[in-house]
């Protein structure tokens, strides 16, 4: 629960204040640490600031602030743990109280399209979601709560983003959650047979000075390969616990769970925040930015994200980050100094900044994997690679997309002809063995021409919906699915659709439900 929900008159326990940097610092010291008792005063005419009353003496947040503060209702009012300062410890009492046992930690699932991070929240709660080896499956947050030990894990799966930059709508949810929701951590699921391109991603996640734990999924494909990754080593390096994980298979979830609570708690020995070092043209600017943002104090952003990344946005030319300052008093003054400092760094390497930014990110990661991560010895055959040149061929390619479609419908509709006619005669037969049974009227009418005939209409397409689907499954598993979404990708952008648009389409055919909601990614 929020403070910021609580009603006139109401009283509650802070059970932890969210938030970074300078603004948990100040709201800390005025008091709102976890275990002490606070009551809603009143709200503002226009319900916003608030007045509460803690420890003793009336304070006032504004409601964007107040959410950042977690509580417990009224009935949990004896059962907080208070922070007592105490000389000295005795172990053989109880360690957990009821308030360690209503911990709730907010987790957020981040990572790369195709990195198993969906099957990794299905693992973790028990879950069903959809999952596929093309990109673009999860195309909204999905939110379950588990009990693990004394602990209520709220996990949310987000959609998979290769970045933050907000090209995309799923790069803008995966932001805007992480900004607006403060969760307590992120769990960054990442391919561990393609790590420099998934680390990208985990830089980000750095800058934006959040506890993060990287899930190093598919691990079996990386030692499958003989590669050699000391993940302990570029952990301590990163500040970053490295968990392996298959999630397919379910091994590490346990261990990853253990770790979620070790990192929430602050136990991790690894666990730290570092910098990424832009070189000294960068840090600079990024130094005079953050100076001019610490002029602001109108600029409530700085409450839920770190000053280092909101410089680095701006250098960036974030469209949607400069939105974020727009109604700063001081937007003027913020913007003449980033363009200044970009006009610098554009002049010196004559690229531009986020072209710069993101070379010195691969840079770092390229020098990390240098000292942790050797290549096994080099296969004489790949398989993939093999599959591809024939599947993906220039020439060969097309013919082989539309036999297989072709031969997809055409065992649809012949093969389902059979048990299509089988249920009809079924339904045929049910139909006039009540018509001669059941006395005239309105209820017989009812269940003939309703019941029967309504409920028979659609599941004599059943088979036809099967037989598709068992061929859509074959091709997401068999992998040929992402191979005809890239052989389809221009014929599809004739018609101005992009190349995944065709997942649908095809599901179209054997029911349109699907293929209608999916026309909110298209």
């Amino acid at each position: 629960m929020k403070l910021s929900s609580m009603e006139t008159g109401e009283k509650g326990t802070i059970r932890k204040v969210r938030g970074i940097g300078a603004f948990r610092k100040r709201i800390m010291e005025m008091g709102f640490v976890s275990g002490k008792e606070v009551e809603v005063i009143k709200n503002a005419p226009l319900q916003d600031p608030i007045e509460y009353r803690i420890m003793g003496y009336n304070v006032s947040l504004r409601r964007s602030e107040a959410e950042l503060i977690n509580i417990f209702g009224e009935h949990h009012k004896n059962k907080h743990k208070i922070n007592n300062f105490i000389g000295s410890t005795n172990d053989s009492g109880p360690k957990n109280s009821e308030y360690e046992k209503c911990h709730i930690i907010n987790i957020a699932l981040i990572g790369n399209p195709n990195s198993g991070k969906t099957t990794l929240f299905n693992q973790i709660s028990g879950a069903r979601e959809r999952v596929g080896n093309y990109s673009g499956v999860t195309v909204d947050s999905k939110t379950t709560e588990i009990k693990y030990k004394d602990y209520m894990f709220r996990i949310t799966d987000l959609p998979g983003t290769y970045s933050m930059t907000t090209y995309s709508p799923e790069e803008k949810y995966v932001r805007n959650y992480l900004i607006n929701e403060v969760p307590d951590l992120v769990v960054n699921v990442v391919d561990a047979s393609n790590l420099e391109r998934n680390l990208y991603l985990t830089t980000q996640l750095i800058d934006m000075d959040i506890k993060v734990i990287v899930a190093l999924n598919m691990f079996d494909e990386l030692t499958n390969k003989q590669d050699r990754f000391d993940h302990d080593m570029l952990g301590k390096m990163l500040g970053i616990p490295f968990v392996p994980t298959i999630s397919s298979k379910g091994t590490g979830i346990d261990k990853l769970s253990d770790e979620i609570i070790d990192v929430y708690e602050d136990r991790n020995p690894v666990l730290r925040h570092i910098h990424i070092n832009y070189g000294n043209s960068i840090e600079n600017s990024i130094k005079e930015i953050r100076s001019e943002l610490s002029k602001t104090p109108d600029l409530y952003i700085l409450s839920k994200i770190s000053p280092r990344y909101i410089a680095l946005k701006l250098l960036e030319n974030d469209s949607e980050m400069i939105k974020m300052i727009e109604d700063s008093s001081r937007f003027s003054s913020i913007m003449e100094v980033v363009k200044e400092e970009q006009d610098k760094i554009e002049s010196q390497f004559e690229e531009p900044t986020d072209t710069i930014i993101t070379d010195a990110k691969y840079g770092f990661i390229s020098g990390a994997l240098r000292e942790t991560f050797k290549l096994g010895p080099v296969k004489t055959f790949d398989k993939t690679k093999a599959i591809d040149s024939f599947a993906t061929h220039k020439f060969w390619g097309l013919p082989i997309f539309f036999l297989l479609m072709w031969i997809m419908f055409k065992a649809t509709f012949s093969l389902g002809q059979y048990p299509m006619e089988w249920l009809e005669f079924l339904v045929g037969k049910l139909s006039d063995l009540v018509s001669v049974n059941m006395a005239e009227g309105m209820f017989k009418d009812l269940l003939i021409d309703g019941v029967i005939g309504g409920v028979g209409g659609v599941i004599v397409f059943l088979p036809n919906i099967l037989i598709l689907f068992l061929f859509i499954s074959f091709f997401e598993d068999s992998g040929y699915m992402s191979r005809a979404v890239f052989i389809i990708d221009k014929l599809m952008h004739k018609i101005g659709l992009h190349g995944r648009s065709f997942i649908p389409l095809i599901m179209g055919f054997g029911c349109s439900v699907p293929a209608i909601m999916a026309t909110r990614t298209i």
